[in-house]
Order: C-alpha cells, then structure tokens, then sequence
C-alpha cells in the first residue's frame, strides 16, 4: 500500500532556492554556533517560566488568595495559547521569515513578564500569562526552522543543533527552580516574571547580530483563521471542564458545557482543515515517514512530566511543607541531568538516528516515574534522588532525538508548520496533564499524595504506550520530504 503527494511547484521555485543559497553562503561564514545560542534564548525563556512558576505556587496562592483551580490556571493560562497558537506561528514563520516571527515572540514576551511582574490581581496575572503564551508560540516554531536552515541537509550537525537548542531550555529549567527559589525568598514572587526582561533582550540583540535575514524564505502559505479558533476552542473547553469539575462538581453546567463545545469543535476543526485550501494544519503531513509517531511520543512523554511536575510541586510544599528555596533546591539534580542527556542525545542520534534514543529515554522515564509512585508523607529527600535523576535523564535522552525526527521528516521550507505541529501536541499534553493530574490532587496533603500516585501510575500507562510507538514505527530517515512532493511511502 502506498500514499502519494503531489509535487508543489512553489516548493521547488527559483526565487525559493536563490533565498536559500544565499541563507546557506552567509550562515556557513557565521557559523552555525552563534545561530544556536541566539535561537536558544527563545527556547531558555519559555521553560524558564515553567519551573519557576512551579516554585512560586504557594507564594502566588498566599499572595493572590488562589486555591488549587485558580493555580493550574495561572500554569495552564500559558501553556494553552502557547499549544493552541503554535500552528498558526508555524505558518507566519514559513509565510513572513522565521527571523522576524522570532524577534516579535520575543518582544511579546518580554511585554507580558512586565505585566505578570505589576499584576494587581489574579486575573490580570492570568491574562499576561496567556499572551506570555501567546509569545512563546511565536518563539519554539521560529527558532527551530532556524536551526533546521541553518544546518541544510546535514543530519549530523541538525542532531547536534537541536541537542544543544535542547539544552539551552534544559539549562533554564536546572536553573529556574534554584533562581526561582532565591528571587521568591529575597524579592517576593513577582520577581519571577522580571528576570525574563534582560534575557529576552539578549536574545533580540544575538538575533540582530548573527542571523541573516535571508535564513528563511518566504513561502505563499496562508492564515486559517476558522482553523484557528475553532482549535481554541477545542482545546481550551476541554481542559476548562478538566480543570473546574474538581472544584464545581461533574453535573455542573459549566464543566459539562466545556465538554461540549470542546468535542464539538474538535470535530468541527477536523472537517475544516480538511476541506480548506490552506489549513492551518496539513493533515498530509501526518502521514509522512516517522511524523506521525514522533507527535504521538512528544504528546505523552509531555503529558506524564509536565502533568506530574505540578503535582510535584504542590507535594514538596503542601504536604512536606518545604519553603520555595528548599523546593528549588529539591528539583536541581532532577533538573542538571536534563544537560547532560540533552548533549548526549544528539551525540547518539547523529550517530544511530532517533530510534534508539527514544526507545532508551522512554525506557528510562518509565523507571523514574515507577519509582516516584512509591513516595509517601514521610519520604527522606534521598529516597526521592534517584527518581529525580533518572526521570530528566530519560526524558533529555529521547526529547531532541524526537524534535530532529520532525525536522528530518519535511521540506525545509515547511520546518516551520512540522516544529509548530509537535510542539503544539507536545504543549497540549502539557496543559492537559496539569489539569488531570492538578484535579487528582486536590487541596489537602493526603489528597495531594495520593493524587501523586494515581498520577504517577497514568503516567507509566503513558510511557509504555510511547515505548512501543518509537520501537515499532520510528525508522532512520536520510532525506527530508515536501509536504507537495510526489513520492510513495511504503505503508507496513
């Protein structure tokens, strides 16, 4: 059985691949060193405000007077316009250069961190997270289909560039808790969202200096904004009714109306994609070699870790009552593995290809969480080591092999819309994660240890299923495939 594209006639243009060798003649006398610091602080600041708001929670919930709900909000408040808007961002990067798309991410974000840093109250903290999130989707597409130019049609050095983009936002979340903790402790927990504004400008300045603004070509694909909202709308009323059916009860009308409308659009998403001309989401492109697979394996490692992350955080400080400082301190071995996994990554893949580090970093993950199930109200913090080294080792491990499978499974000039779709999934799981796992917790320590095992377990469910899909459907990829080139794919 075989499927066939057709071949697009714009992808293989001359105005195209005069962009791209001039793109390639003026990154090879930078280097492409420069472009993989300057696009990691894209990739730095994002994760950054995952950790670091994870361990300003109680800080947040004592300052703001915010229980449980009101906290996956603020977390998830992020995480779902970052999900939910990264397709569309993948499509403005292909359409209007990545460069320009990663500089404006920046300049958002860096607004939003100042008026996280002012707000008043809850809601405005919870409206300057979602264009936070709104920026970061500018951010992770942009800079990816960067590096993806940068590197050409060398595999080897794209494993390497994404392994080291990989951790550089690894650095930012060994760093985040640590810091976090330190500015909570010495400045109050506003200063979180303050410390982004140096490191976005640096991030603009790098950007200015070292990126060509030929580094990608402009490419005639088009905003969908049905597509759009309707995806909002999915996403967003799903985990609304996750969140609230904890704190309102199941029958309420708001809960069972966001899973209405959240159904309902998810349907109504897939029929318009697939009858548009322009869909925000090709759905074409799923069923290239290795794409399909590598979402489905960032989706659930995603939902497992980010998912049991917040819980972690509510555990340490709820139920065993550590401060934001000891916190922080708690998460630095888990989170200084992700360095070295992530740089270890890339050395394997560019060597084997991904499979094997998938196969090995779901492997792993799964131990760690396995291990993590088994904590208790009375656990010493070096029971709790071994797990906090193994999991972010794991999960290092696989994470950069799964990103190059992307980039290695398209057209360069469609690197863009591919890093915005798994990362849009990968995002999804995340925001979804926190909600289910967030109202298995509850308020209380006991429900909050238990919640942490009930989480714990879902999370192993995942990591096995992820298991399987890198070693059954993963192979090694040698070329990289237009989404309109004619060419047949074996299907086994």
């Amino acid at each position: 059985m075989f499927v066939r594209f057709q071949r697009s006639g714009a992808a293989k243009s001359r105005r195209l691949t005069d962009y791209m060798t001039t793109a390639t003649q003026e990154i090879a006398g930078k280097g492409i060193n420069p472009i993989i610091a300057a696009t990691s602080f894209g990739f730095v600041v994002t994760q950054l405000d995952v950790t670091i708001v994870n361990v300003a929670l109680s800080r947040i919930a004592a300052g703001l007077s915010v229980h449980v709900a009101g906290l996956q909000w603020v977390v998830d408040a992020y995480t779902l316009p970052f999900a939910v808007l990264m397709l569309s961002a993948g499509v403005l990067g292909d359409r209007f250069g990545s460069r320009r798309a990663y500089l404006i991410g920046l300049a958002i974000f860096a607004t939003a961190s100042l008026v996280c840093g002012l707000a008043p109250n809850v809601a405005t903290l919870i409206a300057a997270r979602a264009v936070q999130g709104a920026g970061g989707a500018l951010l992770i597409p942009s800079s990816l289909a960067l590096l993806n130019h940068a590197a050409a049609n060398d595999h080897g050095l794209r494993a390497r560039a994404v392994g080291l983009w990989t951790a550089g936002g690894s650095v930012a979340i060994a760093a985040g808790p640590v810091v976090g903790g330190l500015l909570v402790a010495s400045l109050g927990w506003r200063s979180i969202f303050l410390v982004n504004l140096p490191l976005c400008a640096i991030g603009m300045y790098l950007t200015l200096r070292s990126v060509p603004p030929s580094a990608h070509a402009e490419a005639a694909h088009h905003l969908d904004p049905l597509g759009q909202l309707l995806a909002i709308l999915a996403v967003a009323g799903l985990t609304c009714s996750v969140i609230e059916a904890r704190p309102l009860g199941f029958g309420h009308p708001l809960v069972i109306g966001g899973v209405v409308l959240g159904g309902a659009a998810a349907i109504a998403f897939y029929f318009a994609e697939t009858k548009s001309s322009e869909p925000m989401l090709p759905f074409e492109i799923f069923r290239l070699p290795n794409f399909s697979p590598a979402v489905v394996f960032g989706t659930f490692m995603n939902l497992s870790f980010y998912g049991i992350f917040f819980v972690l955080s509510l555990y340490l400080q709820q139920a065993r009552g550590y401060s934001a400082l000891r916190t922080g301190l708690a998460y630095l071995p888990l989170m200084c593995t992700f360095i070295v996994s992530n740089v270890a990554s890339g050395v394997v893949g560019s060597r084997t290809g991904p499979r094997m580090p998938m196969i090995w970093g779901a492997i792993g993950t799964f131990a760690g969480f396995l291990m993590l199930s088994r904590l208790g109200p009375t656990t010493s913090y070096a029971a709790m080591l071994l797990p906090f080294i193994v999991i972010p080792a794991g999960m290092g491990f696989a994470i950069p092999a799964m990103t190059a499978t992307v980039l290695s499974s398209v057209d360069r000039n469609r690197s863009g819309t591919a890093s915005a779709v798994v990362n849009a999934a990968r995002q999804t799981g995340g925001a979804i994660g926190v909600a289910i796992f967030g109202a298995l917790a509850g308020n209380s320590p006991t429900q909050i240890i238990r919640g942490l095992k009930t989480a714990s377990m879902i999370s192993l469910g995942l990591l096995l299923i992820a298991t399987v899909v890198a070693w059954k459907y993963i192979r090694r990829t040698h070329r990289t495939f237009d989404v309109g080139e004619e060419i047949a794919i074996p299907i086994e």
